[in-house]
C-alpha cells in the first residue's frame, strides 16, 4: 500500500490555504472571503475560495478533491460547514495526509481526536453563538418593554446554529416577549422573504399581534422587510414596516441597513476566516500549535445603551 504523502511546510515556499465556503449569496460569507484575503495579503500567504452553494455533498467533494490531488499546494483546508455537520470523515483524510484542518463557526468533537493523533494544525474558530443570541433577546429588551409578540425567521433546520442563537435567546428575553416562528431554507435574503411572503398568505397571519420582527441573520431580516413592502399595501405596509427589525452579522451590509433605518439593530460577528488564517500562519511558520477552540466575540449594534424602547403604538395586527 502506498504511504500517505507528506504535506509537510518547506520554509522556502509560499503558505497555501483553501477556504471553503457556504455560499456567494450571503453577505457574511463574502466578508469571510474578503477577510481571509486580506489577512494572506498581509502575511505574505496565498489563499484559494470555493463555495458550496449551500450543498454539504458539493462541499465535500470539492474538499475532497484537493485532499486526494497529489500536486495541489495547499497546505491547509479552512472551511465553514454548509450541512449539519463538520464532514469529520473529510477531516480525517486531510488530517492523514498531513494537511492542516479548520473548522469555523461549528462545534466538532472529531476535532480531540485529530489532534491526538496528527501532528497538523488542527482547530475550530468560532463565533460564540449562544451569546449572539443572548444580545438578541437583550436587544428585544430593550426595544420592546412592553413585550408583546416578536416574529422569529430561523434559519436552516439543518444547521446547528440556528439552535444555538435560539437557545441564547431564549436564556435573556423577558418573559414578557413570546417568539413566534418561522422558517429560512438558507442564510439569505430570499429565505427571509420566501418564508414571510408564505405567512403572510396564511389567513392565521391575520390574527397576529406582532410587536417586532428578528431574522437570525441580517439578510433574513432584510429579506422580511422587502416581504412586507412588497406584500402588503398603505397603511398597514407602513404599520408594518414601522416594527423594528432585528438581524444578526452586523458587517458592512447589516450596519448600512441599521443606518438607513431597515434594521433597528443588529449583532457584530466578526469574519472568523481571518484569525483561522492568522492561526495556520503562526503554526507553520512559528511552530506555535493552536488552541483547540479559538472564539470571536459578537457585540450589539448599535450598542444597547443606544436602542430607543418602541411602545405598543408600534405593534401592528395583520388585517
Amino acid at each position: 500500500m502506498e504511504e500517505p504523502r507528506s504535506r509537510k511546510w518547506n520554509p522556502s515556499t509560499k503558505l497555501t490555504f483553501l477556504v471553503s465556503l457556504i455560499t456567494q449569496e450571503s453577505d457574511y460569507q463574502r466578508e469571510q472571503a474578503n477577510s481571509a484575503q486580506e489577512s494572506a495579503r498581509q502575511l505574505n500567504a496565498e489563499i484559494e475560495i470555493t463555495y458550496a452553494d449551500n450543498d454539504a455533498i458539493q462541499q465535500s467533494q470539492q474538499l475532497l478533491d484537493v485532499i486526494q490531488n497529489r500536486s495541489s499546494a495547499v497546505n491547509a483546508l479552512i472551511f465553514e460547514p454548509a450541512g449539519s455537520t463538520a464532514l469529520p470523515h473529510v477531516a480525517r483524510a486531510a488530517a492523514g495526509a498531513g494537511l492542516g484542518w479548520v473548522v469555523m463557526n461549528r462545534g466538532d468533537d472529531s476535532i480531540a481526536e485529530l489532534r491526538s493523533q496528527y501532528d497538523s494544525p488542527t482547530c475550530i474558530v468560532t463565533e460564540d453563538h449562544r451569546e449572539t443570541g443572548r444580545i438578541l433577546g437583550r436587544q428585544m429588551a430593550a426595544l420592546l418593554p412592553d413585550g408583546g409578540k416578536v416574529l422569529c425567521i430561523q434559519g436552516p433546520s439543518g444547521s446547528p446554529v440556528t439552535g444555538w442563537r435560539l437557545e441564547g435567546t431564549n436564556e435573556t428575553k423577558p418573559a414578557n416577549i413570546e417568539l413566534k416562528f418561522l422558517r429560512s431554507a438558507h442564510w439569505t435574503e430570499e429565505g427571509g422573504h420566501h418564508a414571510v411572503a408564505g405567512w403572510l398568505r396564511l389567513a392565521t397571519s391575520h390574527d397576529t399581534d406582532i410587536a417586532g420582527v428578528m431574522g437570525q441573520s441580517d439578510l433574513i431580516a432584510l429579506g422580511a422587510y422587502r416581504a412586507f413592502r412588497e406584500h402588503t399595501t398603505g397603511e398597514k405596509r407602513d404599520r408594518w414596516l414601522e416594527l423594528p427589525f432585528l438581524g444578526v452579522n452586523g458587517l458592512t451590509l447589516g450596519q448600512d441597513a441599521v443606518q438607513r433605518g431597515m434594521l433597528a439593530c443588529t449583532v457584530v460577528v466578526p469574519p472568523s476566516a481571518g484569525p483561522a488564517v492568522e492561526t495556520l500562519v503562526r503554526a507553520y511558520r512559528e511552530g506555535i500549535r493552536p488552541e483547540a477552540r479559538i472564539s470571536v466575540t459578537p457585540k450589539s449594534f448599535p450598542d444597547l445603551g443606544m436602542l430607543a424602547p418602541r411602545g405598543r403604538t408600534h405593534r401592528h395586527r395583520a388585517e
